[in-house]
This record gives structure tokens, sequence and C-alpha cells, in this order.
């Protein structure tokens, strides 16, 4: 059986394929391999310049040809290297094995010994996985990340002056404005967006236990250690962990997840914030002809979107958050478990991707309705009562809040001629009656 959206398992390579088809250049098992090929090919050209006596005279020209083996390379080479997978058992034994066959089919055969020199397998995955990340964060989810800042930048300044309840414990509270509100998301996205920048890329890259062992015992004479480092963080990009044991100790890597996370706890809040506004009618939904919001209700138009996000923002967290607890954890020198692990570590990414289009989909989608926010203030003259017991605390007048929460707390509707006549009671100058009377729910709103 071929692979489909239709028979796939995972909805992110079946039903949402088409909205992450771009996550396979780096999370694919295809992509996995092409980078563990770049790798190996970037290490065998970091030897000929140390140089290595037996590389000395390998021609620096034929570093071109090298490099086209990882920039070429196609899904028959993926196709080729698991075939040789299924002799070996082991998977980047297999990448070594076709690179030697590329080495002989360009006549290098008398270097190919020093493909994989003195590596063990995490050397090459531990670079080859953080790589993808690193390149993902800045291709792909960078560019998502600020096209829904840039959207939430344009709904604060074109929503900055609508006066609007605001909610505390559900009740109604003292007004704000919506532009204010949506500013909130701003910056703290932006913060920890901010965090997750800092955050190396890590990398391992030392040999079986991490101590050079089998390089040192061929050149003692060369400082392995700094052509380490110099090779990670000069030659990939990456940072450079050391002393780790056989594999990476992901402990950056499991701050990078974290810091995902709550990115996406913090778009989560807001997707419920305006699935809520629009169950409260402040917001109307574009309406797109032949769409149907419920198969039974044909008046429903319903803010899926919002929910579609949460859900996958959800999933997404959840395997962030498994993946930073596990993954530095490891029995002694190393275990297993973190290979199998992170072959999964596109999924989340997936998901993520996901819920930040989706989320941008429905800020689209929203239609103010301003009379719904001017209603809800007008009916909620109640919430001035603050600022009035404020004003009457400045003049000194006495227990300003036991007399407005006398007011406020009966069952009788407060509204603006009420307040007036209750202003109209109070033993203060004209002036500050004035003062008082100025105040409305709707330029009630701070600074």
């Amino acid at each position: 059986m071929n692979l489909t959206p239709l028979n796939a398992i995972s909805p992110i390579d079946g039903r949402y394929r088409s909205k992450i088809a771009e996550l396979a250049n780096y999370f694919s098992e295809e992509a996995l391999i092409k980078y563990r090929v770049r790798v190996e090919i970037e290490y065998f050209i970091a030897l000929c310049e140390i140089p290595l006596p037996q590389l000395a005279d390998f021609d620096a020209s034929n570093f071109t040809h090298l490099r086209k083996i990882y920039q070429d390379f196609t899904s028959n080479d993926a196709q080729q290297i698991k075939d040789i997978e299924k002799i070996t058992n082991h998977d980047v034994k297999a990448a070594e094995y076709f690179i030697k066959e590329k080495f002989d089919a360009l006549e290098l055969q008398k270097y190919k010994e020093f493909i994989h020199f003195g590596l063990t397998s995490q050397d090459i995955n531990n670079t080859a996985i953080p790589l993808s990340i690193k390149e993902f964060l800045h291709a792909i989810f960078t560019p998502n990340f600020e096209e829904l800042i840039t959207k939430l930048k344009t709904l604060v300044t074109e929503w900055k002056d609508i006066s609007m309840l605001a909610r505390t414990h559900g009740q109604p509270a003292s007004p704000t404005r919506l532009g204010k509100e949506i500013e909130v998301f701003v910056v703290r996205l932006e913060a920890q967006f901010q965090q997750l920048k800092n955050i190396p890329n890590a990398s391992k890259f030392g040999g079986a236990t991490g101590n050079y062992n089998a390089h040192k015992v061929a050149y003692p004479a060369i400082n392995w250690k700094d052509f380490g480092t110099d090779f990670v963080e000069n030659k990939l990009g990456l940072h450079h962990s050391f002393p780790t044991t056989q594999i990476e100790h992901y402990d950056h890597m499991a701050s990078l997840f974290d810091a995902l996370k709550r990115i996406n706890t913090i778009i989560i809040d807001l997707d419920r914030d305006f699935w809520t506004y629009v169950s409260m009618d402040y917001f109307k939904q574009k309406i797109k002809a032949g769409e149907v919001g419920s198969s039974a209700m044909p008046h429903k138009v319903n803010p899926i979107d919002f929910e579609n996000s949460e859900g996958n923002l959800g999933i997404a967290n959840a395997i962030f958050e498994h993946l930073s607890a596990k993954l530095p954890i490891s029995r002694l020198q190393r275990d297993l478990t973190d290979s199998t692990v992170l072959r999964n570590v596109g999924v989340p990414f997936g998901h993520t991707i996901i819920g930040f289009t989706s989320t941008l989909k429905g800020l689209n989608k929203l239609l103010l309705n301003k009379e719904k926010f001017e209603q809800d203030l007008e009916n909620n003259w109640a919430v001035v009562a603050e600022a009035i017991q404020t004003i009457l605390r400045r003049e000194a007048y006495p227990n300003p809040y036991e007399a407005l929460k006398g007011l406020t707390r009966t069952n009788e509707k407060i509204n603006q001629k009420t307040m007036a006549d209750f202003i109209d009671t109070l033993d203060v100058s004209e002036e500050i009656k004035r003062e008082l009377k100025s105040i409305t729910p709707s330029n009630y709103t701070g600074i």
C-alpha cells in the first residue's frame, strides 16, 4: 500500500499534510539520512584541512564534488542507503557505506577509510538532528511565528480605541481596550521568542564515550577537542557540548522544547480568549460560500480555527513535555531510548505549525461587532463604582468603598441615571460631582 493522505495513520501525514509538507525537508527519514551524509562529508573535509598526514595530498578541488553528494541528494540515494541498512541493520553505518561507494565512483578509494574516522554513530546523529532543528527554526518556524505576531500587532493598532468591558472571574470588571488586551499576548510571545533565540542548538562530537579515545590514540599530537569545537561551531554552526558521554546530554534541547511549549501555551490562551469573545458576540466571522458550520443547525458559524489551533498546540505540548523530560536522562554512558524518541521530533513541530496557521486563519476571519462592545459597557454602569470611590478616597470622603458597595450590590439595575442620582446625594462640591458624572464605562479605561 502506498502512503496517501487517506491511509496515513498520523493526521500530520494525512489530513494536514498539505499544511506542513515543507517539514519533510527537515524531519522525514529521508531528511535525517541527508543530514547524516552532510555531516559525514563535512567531517571528512575538516580532516583534510588539518591535514592528517594520510590526507595531505587530497586535492581540495574535490571538495566541491564531495559536497554535491549531499547537495544533490535524491530520494533514490536515500532508498539506496535504506537498502544497505537492510544488510547492516545499522542506519549510520549504511550512510557511511553509501559515501564510500561515492568515493569509489570519484576514484578516491585510497581516502575512504577516513570517512567516519574515529566516530561513533551518535557523533553523526547528535549533529544531524540539532542541525535540522536549527534550520527548521530559521526557515519555517520563525516566518510562521512572525506572521502571527505581525497580524496581532495590526489588530493592536486597529482596535486600540475600542473600549470593552473586562471580565475577571467571569464577572464585569474595570473596562479596558481591545487593542491593549491583544498587546498583552504580543508582549508575552515576543519575550518567550527572545528566550528561544538565546538557547544554543547544541551538539555532541567526541567519539565513542566523548573522550576522543580513537582520535587520540591514532594522532596523539593533535588537539582533538579544539578540532571538534571548531568543526561543530564554525563548520556546522552549532554549539559544541563538552564533556559528554556517548551522547549529547540534551539539556539545551530540553530548554528549547520547554520554550516552544511556553509559546504554544500563550497561543492556546489567546485561542480560548478569542473563542470566548466570539461566543459573547463581540465578533462575527467572515462566511465562505459553501461552508457548513453544523450538520444539523444551518445558522451556525463555529470558531473552528481557534479550536483546531488549541487542539494541535495541546498535542504538540504533550510531546514537547515528554521530549524535554525524557531526553536528558540516559543510563550510564548511554542507552538507546533517545534514538527512538528523537525520530518523533518533527511531530510536535508539525502540530505547532498547524496551530499557528489555524490561529492566523481565525484572526483573519474576525469581524468586529462594535455595537456589542458598546452595549455591554452600557449595561454595566456598576463598573465605574471603582472610579467614584477612588476619587472620594482622594477627597477624604468617609467610607466611600462601603457607600458604593451598598449601591452596586443591590438587585436594582444600575445605569447612568442611577449613578448620577447617587452622586447627587454625596456631600461633596459641585465641581467634584461634575468630575464624577463625567466618568462612563467607555472612558474609564486607564492608560
